[in-house]
């Protein structure tokens, strides 16, 4: 953008250049190469339609997730929390190889040992991650969690999700226990295996957190 000084006030356009008035000064501008038409029905844009789909995607799956423990994880201290995770889901997303581009869905990554994997590691703020201190067994009707016996904590928070990551919506249930010792808890199901489930937990110490994140 720049201004120009002359005579005669010009607005409007003149080849590649746009003419008009801002703030009492005259100003002209290239117009821009971006047509919208274009992008959403000429065949060189396929390979950016596809990204951007996916993107808005990843974006409302993050969302969708973090709606069900924000209560959480806004004690992480963590102001770039949403992008951080946003980026986590894209890379889960990647991990989707039954979908062709451009249709690639988060939920098929997570069904990935790789994308749980990649869940788990994520890192809410300055908190402490969780998952190398508590893990799951599965039962037929219960859940198993073994403890680090070496943890200061006296509570810990279980929030068990079943997200629907193409609808955008999820089911979740908090259940809170108070820790008289470490070792193995038994903890009830609240959801068919048959689902995707995700487990986040959230230790505390004294009435603060200490440890969070996916199990």
């Amino acid at each position: 953008m720049a201004t120009y000084e002359s005579l005669i006030k010009i607005t409007g356009s003149i080849g590649d250049l746009v003419f008009y008035s801002l703030n009492g000064k005259n100003v002209v501008r290239k117009k821009s190469g971006f047509n919208k038409n274009a992008f959403k029905k000429d065949p060189s844009y396929e390979k950016v339609r596809q990204n951007s789909s996916e993107f808005g995607h990843c974006s409302k799956a993050g969302k969708t997730i973090r709606s069900c423990i924000e209560n959480y994880t806004k004690e992480a201290g963590d102001a770039l929390l949403y992008q951080k995770f946003a980026r986590l889901m894209t890379v889960i997303k990647d991990l989707d190889a039954v979908s062709d581009r451009g249709k690639r869905v988060v939920q098929n990554g997570m069904k990935t040992e790789a994308g749980i994997k990649l869940l788990k590691e994520f890192r809410f703020g300055e908190k402490e991650n969780i998952w190398q201190n508590i893990s799951i067994e599965k039962e037929q009707k219960n859940l198993i969690l073994n403890v680090n016996d070496q943890l200061a904590a006296d509570e810990l928070i279980i929030i068990t999700i079943e997200p629907d990551l193409e609808g955008y919506s999820a089911e979740y249930t908090e259940e809170k226990m108070f820790l008289k010792k470490a070792g193995k808890i038994l903890f009830k199901k609240h959801f068919s295996d048959s689902t995707l489930l995700l487990y986040f937990g959230v230790l505390k110490n004294k009435g603060e957190i200490t440890h969070m994140g996916f199990i």
